[in-house]
């Protein structure tokens, strides 16, 4: 009787959803990382191998169940002629992922002032910014450490006022950091959800 009961409220039970916004400029790995939070966190999902990503040309988009909320990522096209778009997503948002490639420090400039430029707009202001320094993992002698990353990158989060926000190490190849990473911004979602409210689904 009690696993019957448990069984008709979770079919009745309203889920908080908040949507959260994977962008960053193209090729930092945005993709490569909404694949691995799929794989780590659907059951039985059969993950897309790394080389047979494509650039993403419009939006991918995954819905997730972390404890007790969905978190329903958009993985955002970041090739020029797309982040023009990206506003566009901001006021329904509850959260941005910036993923910065570690291994392309030649487009610093351009990652920088393209975060600069999501930041100052009037519809992101109170949601927490998770800024990911991606491609650990790789062994090249131009890669950024993250200590250098962090330092460059918290010069901009002065910006954000009262805003959360942080920068983490990760590989969305070999996935680690990413539940750390995950578990830092799903905290920071449920915190923030007075000046954010979810939405509810079944």
């Amino acid at each position: 009787m009690f696993h019957l009961a448990k069984s008709i409220y979770d079919q009745c039970m309203l889920w908080p959803e908040y949507s959260v916004l994977i962008l960053g400029l193209d090729n930092a790995g945005k993709t490569t990382l909404l694949e691995k939070l799929k794989a780590l966190y659907i059951p039985h999902y059969k993950e897309i191998p790394p080389s047979r990503i494509l650039p993403t040309v419009g939006q991918n988009v995954a819905t997730l169940t972390v404890g007790h909320i969905h978190l329903k990522f958009w993985d955002v096209g970041g090739q020029d002629s797309l982040r023009e778009l990206w506003n566009e997503y901001y006021a329904q948002a509850h959260a941005i992922v910036f993923v910065i490639d570690s291994c392309d420090p030649d487009r610093l400039v351009e990652c920088k002032e393209t975060l600069l430029k999501i930041i100052t707009d009037d519809k992101v202001e109170g949601l927490p910014i998770l800024m990911l320094a991606n491609k650990q993992d790789v062994q090249i002698d131009t890669k950024l450490e993250i200590a250098q990353i962090k330092e460059i990158f918290n010069k901009i989060a002065e910006n954000l006022n009262a805003n959360d926000s942080t920068v983490l190490p990760i590989s969305a190849y070999t996935g680690d950091g990413v539940a750390e990473a995950l578990t830092w911004l799903s905290d920071r979602i449920v915190l923030n959800k007075t000046n954010r409210p979810p939405h509810y689904k079944k």
